[in-house]
């Protein structure tokens, strides 16, 4: 594993900026796995909220950046950059509560990899808070 104590994400890790870059710290990864922690949520002003509220089906954006931070930390450890990434496909989703903005304390997130090929990749990926699981799904992406 790397990163052994959590760490701020690098604004230049994914393509998101600002408060659409939604995850705050890397709490870990390897080669497999990533895991991320967030405290936006909670926030008045998220860029995904509507009518004052935060959708738990939002948390499917928190697992596909999860993935995209984990790609772009794998490809800066062998030194190069990150391909660019289009999500294809999201399966098997199943959200276990209907919102999330009222829910104290940090969300954590963890992506594994799947399955890669050359120009794709497929994800695992989990949402939880306090030990507790919100959200669960795959998701495929096309690089390049």
């Amino acid at each position: 594993m790397h990163d052994a104590a959590a760490t701020s994400v690098p604004a230049d890790l994914i393509p998101h900026q600002g408060a659409m870059a939604l995850w705050d710290e890397i709490v870990d990864w390897d080669a497999q796995r990533i895991r991320l922690r967030a405290h936006n949520h909670r926030d008045p002003a998220h860029p995904l909220r509507h009518r004052d509220n935060l959708h738990a089906v939002h948390l499917c954006e928190y697992g596909a950046q999860a993935m995209a931070m984990h790609g772009g930390l794998r490809a800066r450890a062998s030194g190069g950059a990150a391909q660019p990434g289009l999500l294809v496909a999201l399966r098997d989703v199943q959200l276990h509560v209907a919102r999330i903005d009222g829910l104290g304390g940090a969300l954590e997130g963890e992506a594994e990899v799947l399955l890669e090929a050359e120009g794709s990749q497929q994800y695992a990926f989990r949402i939880l808070h306090a030990g507790t699981l919100l959200a669960e799904g795959r998701a495929a992406v096309l690089l390049g």
